[in-house]
C-alpha cells in the first residue's frame, strides 16, 4: 500500500495534531489566539509549548461560552484519554439530552481549534496545563462540585485498608492494591450493581451522600464517627483524606448524579428578550434628537472652557469640585458630566495644557470639529466611544489603593470596554427592528459567552477576571452603562438600537422571524455556529473526526455574529462611519439664520443656529435657558463681553438687524449704547497694573470708593492710577464696581479679548489599553504560518548522521549541525552538482540560530547561492556563518 493510502497515524502530542493541520486551521488557533503569534514561534513544536503555557491557557480560557467551558470542565473530570460517548454521557447524563448531543460537536471543535484539546474522538486530551486548572483538589475545587477519583483518594491509604474496603463492598480480595483499586472503581463504575450496593445502605446514610453530591464533596467527620457514617466508610463510599475529613468519590457522586458532571448543563446561550417595542421612525427620530442633543451638549462643554478650563490635579484628573461646577454648568448630574468630558477627552477633542499652571483647554481639533457638518461631528463622538477603554461609569469609584477615581483621571481604563460595548450593540441588532431589551437579559447573555470574567477567574486557579476592587461583576457593570450612554449619545432611542447605530456597527438588519415573541437573532452559540448547515469557517478545514455526530442548529435560535468577532479595523470603521452620518444627517434639524428678538432684553432661537450666528450670539448674549428652543438673554455684562472681542456699537446693531425676524426692541438698542458710550472710557494696563482715564472725575470717584480698598490704587497724575494687583485683577474689580473698563498694551492700544484664544498645544486622541495582542490581520497571519512551517520543516527533516554522530543525532534532533569550514565548502560545492538539497545550520547579524533547507545553486567568493525550502525563496548565504551541513536522508516510500 502506498504512503498516501496508509491511515493518518494518531497524533501522540499537541506539536503532532498542529503539525497535522493545514493553514486555514493554524491561522484559526492564531486568530483566536492572538498571544501566540507574538513573537512568531520558530517551529510548530514552540508554538505548541507556547500554548500550553499557563499565562496563554488561562486567556484562552477566559474566551470561553459557558457551555464550552463546562465541555473542558467535564474533560477534566473524565479520563486522559476520553472517549467522545464518555464526554458526552458527563454532560448529557445517563437519560440523554438532545440539545447537549447537538451543541457538544461544535464545542469540541472550538476547544480543538484554540489548541486546548488534542486528538480523535476516541482518545480526546485536555491540554495538561488547563487540566491542572480545571481538576478538582482539596484547595481549588471544580466548578463541577466533585471530587477526587477513587484511585486519587485511596493514593496514602494501607493496603490493608484497601482490601477490607474491598471485602466490605462484597467483592473478592486481591494480591495487590491496584487491582483492588481498580475492582472498586468497576463496582462504582457499574450502574446495576452500584445501584445494588446502595439498596443494602439505610435510608439515613444515603441522606449524608446526597448532601455531598453536588459539593463541596468534603466533610467533617468525629473520631468516633456515627453508625450511617461507618457503614459508608466501610464500603469506600466516603473515604479518608485527612484527620476528621471524608471525601465522597468522583465514581460514587457520578452514579448519584445519573452520570452528569454539571447540576444544570447550558447548551443554548439565554436569549436576550424585548422590554418594549417601538416604531422603527419613533426609535430613529427620539435617537437623532439625542445625538443633536450630544453636539450641543459637548459644544457647550467646551465653550464652557474656552478661557481656560479647570485646574489638572497633581495625581491627574479633574476634581470632584470641578466636576460638581461642570455638572451645574451642564445642568446634569455628575456622572452624566464624568461621561460628557470623558467622551470629549476620548474624541480629542480637550487635554491638558501642558503649562506649569496645568489646566484643561480645548485643542485645536475642536475648532476643526466645529466646521464639519453635524452628522459627521456626531460620528466622530460615537467611534470614540466605541473604541474608548476608559470608562466615565467608574467616575466617583476607588481603585485598590482605595483612591478616589477621578474624570480625566488614571485608572479608569478597562480594556473590556470596547469588546462589551460591541457586544451589547450587536445583541440589540439582532432583536426585531425597534425593540429595546431588557437590560437583565443582556447581563445574563454576556455572563454566558464570557463565565470566567464575570465570575473574575477560573474557579481553582486564581483570579483572572478584573482589577481589584472592582467588586459587582464589570461586565454587568459595563453592559449597563453601554445602554444607558448609547441613549444620551443617540445610538439608540427609547432603548432600541436606531438606523443610523447600525450602520455604525456594520450589523444587518434582522430578518422577520415567526413562532416567537421578540426573538434574538443572536442566541445560538459560537460552538453552534462553526459547526451548521453551511459554514464556511475557518473551524470547517479543521481535521475533525466526528462527522458522524453533526451539530443541528436548534430551531429557536438561529445563527447570530460570534462573540468574539474581531473590531473593524480602521478602514471599515470609517466606511461605517460615513454611511452612519448619511442616515443620521436627514434626521437632525435645519441650522436657523435667525432669532426672533423681544423687548424683555431676550432672544428666542427656535432651532439650532449656523455656527456664525451662534458664535457671535454666544459672545452677545448669555445662555437663559435650553430646550427646543434656546433663551438667550442680553445683559450690561454680555455686551461688553462683544465690546471686549473687537465689536463696535454699530457692528452689534447692524448684526441684530440683520439676524432677527423682528425689529430690534428699543430696550436692547439703548443697552447696547450705553454700555459702548461707558465702554473703555477707562484704560488698565501693566505697572504693576494701572488706570487712566481722561475725566480725573471718574478717578477720584474710584478712590472714595470703598470698594477699591483690595485694589491697592493710589494716584500717579491727574489722570492715572497704579496699583498693587495684576491687570486682570484690577479689570475684574473695576466691573465688580460697575464700570466698564478696558485693557490696553503697552503701547496704548485697546486689547481686544477674544472667546476662543485659549488652545492646548495639538494632541493626539488617547490611545485606547489593549486587552492583549491585537487580532493578527491576514498578511501578518500568512506570514507567521508561512515563517512556523519553514522552521518545522528545518527541525523535522530527516538527515544523515555526519561523521562523529550517533545514529539518532541526525534524524531531527532539533540540534544545528556541527562541521569544520572545510568539510562545509566541500558538501556545498558536491550539492551544486548533484543537485541534492541540504541541512544547515544558520546564524544571522544578530546572533540568532536557525536551521533550513537549501539546495544549492553555485558557490562563490566566499558565499552560497541557494533556494531556501524554508523561505520559498533564492537566498545568498555567507560561508562563515553556517556552522555546520549534512545531507537530508533518503525518502522511504
Amino acid at each position: 500500500m502506498s504512503t498516501e493510502e496508509k491511515p493518518a497515524a494518531a497524533p501522540r502530542s499537541l506539536a503532532e495534531a498542529l503539525r497535522a493541520r493545514d493553514d486555514a486551521g493554524l491561522a484559526a488557533l492564531l486568530r483566536s489566539r492572538p498571544d501566540l503569534v507574538t513573537p512568531v514561534p520558530t517551529d510548530l513544536t514552540q508554538l505548541a509549548t507556547r500554548a500550553g503555557t499557563r499565562a496563554s491557557v488561562v486567556r484562552a480560557l477566559e474566551r470561553l461560552d459557558r457551555f464550552t467551558m463546562q465541555t473542558a470542565q467535564a474533560l477534566a473530570v473524565a479520563a486522559d484519554p476520553a472517549p467522545y460517548d464518555e464526554l458526552l454521557g458527563l454532560l448529557a447524563g445517563d437519560g440523554g439530552d438532545p440539545a447537549v448531543s447537538a451543541a457538544l460537536p461544535g464545542a469540541v471543535r472550538t476547544l480543538r481549534e484554540q489548541a486546548l484539546v488534542w486528538g480523535d474522538d476516541d482518545r480526546l486530551r485536555l491540554v495538561r496545563t488547563a487540566r491542572e486548572l480545571l481538576s478538582p483538589s482539596p484547595q481549588h475545587p471544580s466548578p463541577t462540585g466533585l471530587g477526587p477519583t477513587v484511585r486519587e483518594a485511596t493514593a496514602g491509604m494501607s493496603p490493608g485498608r484497601i482490601q477490607e474496603i474491598v471485602t466490605a463492598a462484597g467483592l473478592p480480595s486481591t494480591h495487590d492494591s491496584v487491582s483492588a483499586v481498580a475492582a472498586l472503581t468497576g463496582l462504582f463504575t457499574h450502574r446495576a450493581r452500584m445501584a445494588a450496593l446502595l439498596a443494602e445502605v439505610p435510608p439515613e446514610s444515603v441522606e449524608v451522600l446526597e448532601r455531598l453530591v453536588w459539593g463541596p464533596p468534603y466533610g467533617q467527620i468525629t473520631a468516633e464517627p456515627a453508625a450511617r457514617l461507618r457503614r459508608l466508610l466501610d464500603r469506600g463510599l466516603l473515604l479518608p483524606t485527612a484527620p476528621g475529613t471524608v471525601v465522597l468519590p468522583r465514581e460514587v457522586a457520578l452514579h448519584l448524579r445519573g452520570g452528569r458532571a454539571h447540576r444544570t448543563t447550558e447548551p443554548v446561550p439565554p436569549p436576550v428578550e424585548a422590554a418594549a417595542t417601538h416604531r422603527p421612525q419613533v426609535v430613529d427620530a427620539t435617537a437623532a434628537g439625542q445625538a443633536y442633543t450630544a453636539l450641543a451638549t459637548v459644544e457647550e462643554l467646551l465653550k464652557d472652557w474656552d478661557e481656560g478650563g479647570p485646574a489638572v490635579l497633581r495625581s491627574g484628573g479633574l476634581s470632584m469640585r470641578d466636576l460638581k461646577r461642570t455638572a451645574a454648568a451642564l445642568d446634569v448630574t455628575e456622572p452624566v458630566a464624568a461621561f460628557w468630558v470623558e467622551l470629549a477627552y476620548a474624541a480629542g477633542l480637550v487635554a491638558s495644557d501642558g503649562e506649569a499652571d496645568e489646566r484643561y483647554a480645548a485643542t485645536p481639533a475642536y475648532d476643526t470639529w466645529l466646521e464639519r457638518p453635524a452628522a459627521e461631528r456626531w460620528t466622530t463622538l460615537a467611534a470614540a466611544w466605541l473604541a474608548a477603554t476608559r470608562t466615565p461609569g467608574l467616575v466617583g469609584g476607588r481603585d485598590a489603593k482605595d483612591h478616589t477615581l477621578a474624570a480625566l483621571g488614571p485608572g479608569l481604563d478597562r480594556s473590556a470596554a470596547p469588546e462589551v460595548r460591541r457586544r451589547v450593540l450587536a445583541l440589540l441588532a439582532g432583536l426585531p427592528e425597534g425593540a429595546a431589551p431588557d437590560s437583565g437579559s443582556v447581563s445574563e447573555r454576556l455572563r454566558w459567552e464570557r463565565p470566567l470574567r464575570s465570575a473574575g477567574g477560573t474557579g481553582g486557579s486564581g483570579s483572572t477576571g478584573g482589577g481589584a476592587g472592582e467588586g459587582d461583576d464589570l461586565r454587568s457593570r459595563l453592559a449597563r452603562w453601554t445602554l444607558t450612554e448609547a441613549e444620551m449619545l443617540g445610538i439608540t432611542g427609547r432603548g432600541a438600537l436606531s438606523a443610523h447605530g447600525r450602520v455604525l456597527l456594520a450589523s444587518p438588519a434582522p430578518k422577520a422571524r415567526a413562532g416567537r415573541k421578540a426573538p434574538d437573532s443572536e442566541s445560538k452559540s459560537p460552538s453552534e455556529s462553526a459547526s451548521g448547515p453551511g459554514s464556511t469557517g475557518p473551524g470547517d478545514r479543521l481535521p475533525v473526526h466526528h462527522h458522524h455526530r453533526p451539530s443541528v442548529p436548534h430551531p429557536d435560535f438561529p445563527a447570530s455574529p460570534s462573540p468574539t468577532s474581531a473590531a473593524p479595523t480602521p478602514a471599515e470603521q470609517a466606511a461605517a462611519s460615513s454611511s452612519a452620518a448619511r442616515l443620521l444627517a436627514p434626521l437632525l434639524p435645519e441650522p436657523l439664520d435667525h432669532v426672533l428678538l423681544q423687548a424683555d432684553l431676550t432672544a428666542v432661537a427656535p432651532g439650532p443656529l449656523q455656527r456664525p450666528l451662534a458664535d457671535m450670539l454666544g459672545v452677545l448674549a448669555d445662555v437663559e435657558s435650553k430646550g427646543g428652543a434656546t433663551v438667550y438673554r442680553f445683559t450690561p455684562g454680555s455686551v461688553r463681553r462683544a465690546l471686549d472681542a473687537g465689536r463696535a456699537a454699530a457692528d452689534l446693531h447692524a448684526f441684530l438687524a440683520a439676524h432677527s425676524r423682528t425689529p430690534v426692541p428699543q430696550p436692547l438698542a439703548y443697552l447696547i449704547d450705553d454700555v459702548a458710550r461707558r465702554h473703555g472710557h477707562l484704560r488698565v494696563g501693566a505697572a504693576s497694573a494701572y488706570v487712566r482715564c481722561d475725566d480725573d472725575a471718574v478717578l477720584n470717584e474710584i478712590l472714595a470708593d470703598k470698594r477699591a480698598a483690595g485694589l491697592g490704587l493710589r494716584r500717579l497724575a491727574p489722570t492715572v492710577l497704579a496699583a498693587q494687583a495684576d491687570p486682570a485683577g484690577l479689570l475684574e474689580g473695576l466691573r465688580r464696581m460697575g464700570f466698564a473698563p478696558a485693557a490696553e498694551s503697552a503701547e496704548g492700544d485697546v486689547l481686544i479679548t477674544r472667546a476662543d484664544a485659549r488652545r492646548t498645544p495639538p494632541r493626539t486622541a488617547p490611545e485606547p489599553v489593549p486587552e492583549g495582542p491585537p487580532v493578527p490581520d491576514e498578511t501578518l497571519l500568512t506570514a507567521a504560518i508561512r515563517a512556523v512551517r519553514a522552521g518545522d520543516l528545518a527541525a523535522t527533516t530527516p538527515r544523515r548522521a555526519t561523521a562523529g554522530e550517533t545514529g539518532d543525532a541526525g534524524a531531527g534532533s532539533g540540534a544545528l549541525p556541527r562541521t569544520g569550514a572545510a568539510e562545509t565548502l566541500a558538501t556545498v560545492q558536491a550539492a551544486v552538482l548533484t543537485g541534492e538539497a541540504l541541512w544547515i545550520g544558520y546564524v544571522n547579524a544578530e546572533g540568532a540560530a536557525s536551521q533550513r533547507v537549501i539546495a544549492p545553486v553555485r558557490v562563490e567568493g566566499g558565499f552560497v547561492t541557494a533556494y531556501d525550502h524554508t523561505a520559498d525563496e533564492v537566498r545568498t548565504y555567507p560561508l562563515h556563518r553556517i556552522t555546520g551541513v549534512a545531507e537530508l536522508a533518503d525518502d522511504e516510500n
